[in-house]
């Protein structure tokens, strides 16, 4: 399987929840533009390097506390210059992150709680139709 398998294997939902994290001693909330199993874009104008790796708090709703991630930065596009290929042209700025687990079970406590976020957002049938979980 390659990389452009696993992209199309990961399906991205429309969602927009707060996002925290501190960049030296300065703290920053912004905004996921979407979200999947295996990471998020973060809508922001000051974006990290690529390559960062930090921790972010991700506020959804329903939930009491916020989750804590952490992640890596693995593309940008900066306000005024060109999309990273692969990335839309007319993409808004921000940063791609891709999130790191620490252990399986992270792993699976997370990608349950994206799994919960895209069937409140999308319904359970639309969600299990475009997931292919219908299929006997």
């Amino acid at each position: 399987m390659t990389q452009d398998d696993d992209r199309r294997d990961s399906l991205r939902v429309p969602i927009e929840l707060k996002v925290e994290y501190k960049k030296l001693n300065t703290f920053f909330a912004d905004y996921t533009k979407n979200i999947c199993k295996g990471g998020t874009f973060i809508r922001t104008k000051k974006p990290l390097e690529i390559g960062t790796i930090f921790v972010f708090r991700l506020t959804v709703p329903k939930l009491k506390e916020p989750i804590a991630i952490r992640g890596e930065v693995k593309w940008v596009k900066r306000e005024g210059e060109p999309s990273p290929p692969g990335v839309a042209e007319d993409h808004e700025p921000g940063m791609g992150i891709r999130f790191i687990y620490e252990t399986p079970g992270e792993r699976a406590g997370m990608e349950g709680a994206v799994e919960k976020m895209m069937i409140d957002s999308l319904g359970q049938l639309l969600y299990s139709k475009l997931m292919g979980k219908d299929r006997g």
